[in-house]
C-alpha cells in the first residue's frame, strides 16, 4: 500500500518478526487502518506501519504495542498525525502490495 502522508502515520518497532507480526494483526483488527509496510531495520529490529485518521491509529498502535509487548520486546512506537508526503518515499521502501 503507497502512502502519499494524507494520513496519520503509526509505527510499532519490535526486536524480531513475531511479535512485529503480532501488532500488525492486532492493529488492523483494533480500528480502521490500512497495513502500509514494514520494515528490518537491523540487528533483528522490525517496524511495522499502519495508517488512517489520527484516531484510528493512536488506537491501533497502543494495542498493537500492548499485543508484541505480552509476547516480545517493543523498542518504539509512535504516531504522526499527518507527516510530509515525502516521509512516504521511507516508508513505502518495503510496500506490503508491491509484486
Amino acid at each position: 500500500m503507497k502512502y502519499y502522508g494524507e494520513e496519520a502515520l503509526g509505527l510499532v518497532e519490535t526486536r524480531g518478526m513475531v511479535p512485529a507480526i503480532q501488532a500488525a494483526d492486532v492493529m488492523c483488527k483494533t480500528a480502521d487502518v490500512v497495513l502500509v509496510s514494514y520494515e528490518n531495520v537491523g540487528s533483528g529490529l522490525v517496524t511495522v506501519m499502519v495508517k488512517g485518521d489520527v484516531a484510528a491509529v493512536r488506537s491501533a498502535v497502543e494495542r498493537g504495542r500492548a499485543a508484541a509487548a505480552a509476547i516480545g520486546e517493543v523498542t518504539a512506537s509512535h504516531v504522526m498525525p499527518r507527516p510530509i508526503s515525502r516521509v512516504g518515499k521511507i516508508v513505502s521502501v518495503h510496500d506490503i502490495d508491491a509484486e
